[in-house]
């Protein structure tokens, strides 16, 4: 959600829009930075938790956006202020708090799925980052189609690019591999994740192998059956699990790998997926609901049960050829996603709410 946000403000502000960036006050210098034609204006200081800025967002934001004259409120996360007094526009990231939800905790499933039930119902505009979640969200929950609008995610190539020897070889030094080859995984380590398919998958892909490569799960909010099948692992066979990694390593660890690995059960848009592509990374994912409008023809496919998933990166990492490929494909595709695009269709939104 923040490379989200981070973009689109960044981009909104390039393309001359008049912006008001309203946000917590310890990231009031980081937006000034991103935006600096946008006038930026901290929130109190008590709102750092979700009970106490959802309190404030149904009062004080609303308050906020008058005074500083805006003609519309977009709340770039599933909630909203209900009496706002201002066209009110809403992103709603993804379904799967209805559609999966044991992947999900209870409590956190029975708050996003009654936001997005309200967001529904009372916002001007809903934006959803694919026609997947669209799709989605008019089966689930009969929403109105002419009120819902596609925005697709974009990619900074500053950020995600090709890396250079020096830039892989330093983020492989810092996760201890020292030119041990590895796949790569990137994202929050949650059940919608599908990570134990892929430990267990990318077990039997490489277990024979003389000089298997590495798993690496960056990534944090760990999961218990994480844990349990990275406790069935078999010696020789190593998986890591580094936490987060700053941002200046990710071009370096996603573009060094030999493989990127997203085999997710089900995603709004899948970032990381893209930004992989974006990297040069060879990627293999799912055919769930968004991910084919993100990947295309550009990535490899699996089924995402562990002999799907172990049969998808035996192919890969046996077939030089066939990630050079995939690597090219990529990272051509992945120029198709600008930020620049995705403010523009935000824009189209807020004047559709306005009108």
């Amino acid at each position: 959600m923040i490379r989200y946000v981070d973009g689109l403000v960044a981009a909104l502000d390039k393309a001359g829009a008049d912006l008001v960036v309203v946000c917590q006050r310890a990231d009031a210098q980081r937006y000034a930075a991103l935006a600096p034609a946008a006038r930026v204006l901290p929130g109190p200081a008590g709102i750092t938790n979700r009970a106490a800025r959802l309190t404030w967002e149904q009062t004080g934001l609303p308050l906020l956006a008058r005074q500083a004259g805006a003609q519309v409120i977009h709340v770039p996360y599933y909630s909203m202020p209900l009496r706002s007094g201002l066209p009110t526009v809403v992103t709603v990231h993804d379904v799967t708090w209805f559609t999966e939800p044991s992947q999900h905790s209870a409590v956190k499933a029975s708050f996003f799925r009654s936001a997005t039930r309200t967001a529904v119902r009372h916002a001007s505009r809903v934006i959803v980052p694919s026609k997947a979640t669209r799709d989605e969200l008019i089966r689930v929950l009969t929403a109105d189609p002419t009120r819902i609008d596609v925005a697709y995610h974009g990619v900074d190539p500053a950020l995600f690019h090709r890396p250079s020897e020096r830039e892989a070889g330093h983020a492989a030094d810092r996760l201890g591999l020292h030119g041990t080859p590895y796949v790569a995984f990137l994202g929050p380590l949650e059940p919608r994740k599908n990570i134990p398919s892929l430990i267990r998958g990318f077990v039997r892909a490489v277990q024979d192998l003389p000089d298997p490569p590495a798993l690496v799960l960056a990534g944090g909010v760990r999961d218990a059956d994480v844990d349990v099948a990275v406790g069935e692992v078999p010696s020789g066979v190593k998986v890591l699990r580094p936490g987060y990694l700053s941002f200046a390593d990710l071009p370096g660890f996603l573009g060094g790998a030999v493989v990127a690995a997203f085999p997710s059960r089900g995603e709004g848009f899948g970032l990381p997926l893209l930004e992989a592509m974006a990297c040069g990374a060879p990627v293999l994912t799912t055919h769930s609901t968004s991910l084919p409008e993100v990947g295309g023809d550009a990535v490899a496919y699996t089924e995402p049960d562990d002999a799907a998933i172990a049969e998808g990166l035996r192919t890969l990492l046996t077939s030089p050829e066939r990630r050079e490929a995939l690597s090219a494909a990529g990272l051509a595709r992945a120029k198709e996603f600008t930020w620049e695009a995705s403010a523009d269709a935000h824009l189209l939104s807020y004047q559709r709410a306005v009108e």
